[in-house]
């Protein structure tokens, strides 16, 4: 089966009672508080923006399946479903590990039933690596990777959230071959490891979007070159700077006319140069939308809120 890069369906959850997450705030440095909203307020604005993007979407004809979170448990990062699940070709579903204990409540077996019986999508197997939670080893899904599907390969950016043996053990279960590297940022003077491998990368079908000034290690940073072009892709560099405003978190979404598009927050567009536009727009057309409430308390962006269904139709 060829396999394909992007999908024209994607699955996306509601927020009920979003805000910021202290226990992902240790390592992940995007986040920050806002001062002065109250928690209905910053609920509100979230959802405004969540609405409006799934809007933006639908509008170019790519599919939506937009799943209510429930307000009990609380999971606060519940719009950022790619780390927890990840959807292929061939019926796999994949269940992760995740660092933060509330962010475990996200998964949700109602949601797989869903899909099932409301989408008729069919699941033939489910390869749970939750279990490693119970070593405090950690691998948050296409958080953590940037998987090139039908070249089988899985960029990693290893941290505490990205353990190199479950990575082995999900590149053995779905016959992936892993890139592993170290990417840093600076953090008040010190380079410390960049928390999620989608901050910084994005894989297309014909080019990618990457910061090769967060690898330091001269020879890693040569590996993933050489690994992007070998499987034919343009590598449009960002600076660290534009890393910050999240212009790694995109991802390449097909509509169902299979036109394809690039999908990123409007930080993110903003942050690029015209050069680096009429490079993406010479292969797809880009979409953006505004998520500052959502990067700013959540401390991801548009990639980590759409998590991309593959599973074939019933």
């Amino acid at each position: 089966m060829n396999s394909q890069q992007s999908t024209d369906t994607l699955m996306m959850i509601r927020p009920v009672q979003f805000r910021f997450n202290e226990q992902t705030a240790v390592n992940n440095y995007y986040q920050k508080a806002i001062e002065g909203l109250s928690a209905t307020e910053i609920q509100a604005k979230a959802a405004e923006e969540f609405e409006s993007f799934v809007n933006k979407l639908k509008s170019k004809n790519i599919n939506v399946i937009v799943i209510d979170d429930t307000p009990d448990p609380s999971t606060p990062d519940s719009i950022f479903p790619n780390n927890w699940v990840s959807f292929h070709e061939d019926g796999k579903v994949g269940l992760y590990p995740m660092y933060a204990e509330n962010r475990r409540l996200e998964r949700r077996e109602d949601i797989l039933d869903k899909l099932k019986n409301d989408e008729g999508l069919k699941i033939s197997e489910i390869i749970d690596l939750s279990s490693f939670e119970n070593d405090s080893l950690f691998l948050e899904g296409t958080g953590s990777m940037i998987l090139d599907r039908p070249n089988k390969i899985a960029y990693a950016a290893i941290s505490t959230r990205t353990n190199e043996k479950v990575l082995d053990a999900f590149c053995d279960k779905f016959g992936y071959k892993a890139v592993k590297f170290t990417a840093n940022q600076t953090v008040e003077g010190k380079r410390l490891p960049i928390y999620h491998t989608n901050v910084m990368m994005c894989v297309a079908n014909d080019f990618a979007i990457l910061c090769a000034d967060s690898i330091d290690d001269m020879s890693e940073k040569k590996a993933v070159i050489d690994s992007l072009e070998k499987t034919d892709k343009e590598i449009i560099e960002i600076t660290e700077d534009q890393k910050h405003h999240f212009a790694g978190n995109m991802l390449q979404v097909n509509g169902t006319d299979g036109k394809p598009y690039l999908i990123m927050s409007n930080a993110a567009h903003q942050s690029l140069t015209e050069d680096q536009i009429n490079r993406i727009e010479n292969y797809c057309e880009i979409i953006s939308s505004s998520l500052d409430t959502i990067e700013a308390l959540g401390g991801g962006s548009a990639r980590c809120m759409m998590a991309e269904v593959f599973l074939p139709r019933s």
